[in-house]
């Protein structure tokens, strides 16, 4: 006769879909500049009181919008001297495969592995 109390082991991890629409913002960021911008300040509001899982992917969106902006600001800097151009490109490369690689991640309520890495 199954018992009505289920170990703890055992119970669903609990499904939060915040981080997946913050990768979304940033995402749509590359088109509108500001939902990157309320996608970061969400993970900000949203880091303290997260389930372990999910806190590990606040932390590295915040790593991702700042240092996103980082490699923006050096690669707007570095057009007049023409190698800005490929820079840019990278960041863009470099933000969809980081936020790619988190929707996959955060649909299966996973942590992300590294979030203290500057690449993916």
């Amino acid at each position: 006769m199954p018992s009505d109390l289920t170990p703890a082991f055992a119970q669903p991890v609990a499904r939060d879909d915040t981080p997946m629409i913050i990768y979304i913002l940033y995402l749509g960021g590359l088109l509108v500049g500001i939902t990157s911008l309320v996608g970061v300040i969400m993970a900000y509001v949203n880091l303290n009181g997260a389930a372990p899982w999910a806190a590990t992917h606040y932390r590295f969106q915040i790593r991702t919008f700042w240092i996103s902006l980082l490699y923006g600001a050096i690669g707007l800097i570095a057009v007049f001297i023409l190698i800005g151009i490929p820079i840019l490109i990278f960041v863009c490369v470099w933000l969809i495969i980081r936020c790619a690689k988190g929707i996959k991640l955060s649909s299966n309520s996973q942590p992300y592995p590294n979030v203290e890495s500057w690449l993916w």
